[in-house]
């Protein structure tokens, strides 16, 4: 896959890829200066492309251009996080 682009929707709090009319997405909550990571979602026709790691990587990227700590109650979240030791220092584990 290429050209794959991450859409920001803020008025429903989310970041999105969509593909053909496969819709993937990532949610999250703002409060407080924290990013709550809460489900991310990848229709099954679009995995093992490393769908759910971009959306990651764009949370991730906006959280850090907004002075956010990020907060994982997404398990795919806490994996990724573990995976990319860059992102450990706006990280605020939910445990």
């Amino acid at each position: 896959m290429h050209n794959i682009q991450v859409t920001h929707n803020r008025g429903h709090s989310r970041f999105e890829i969509t593909i053909e009319d496969a819709n993937a997405v990532l949610d999250y909550t703002l409060a407080d200066g924290l990013m709550t990571i809460t489900h991310t979602f990848v229709p099954p026709e679009l995995r093992g492309k490393n769908i759910a790691g971009q959306l990651a990587k764009a949370a991730f990227e906006f959280a850090h251009a907004e002075n956010l700590k990020v907060v994982p109650q997404c398990s795919y979240i806490r994996v990724y996080a573990r995976r990319h030791p860059e992102v450990q220092r706006i990280l605020l584990d939910s445990q």
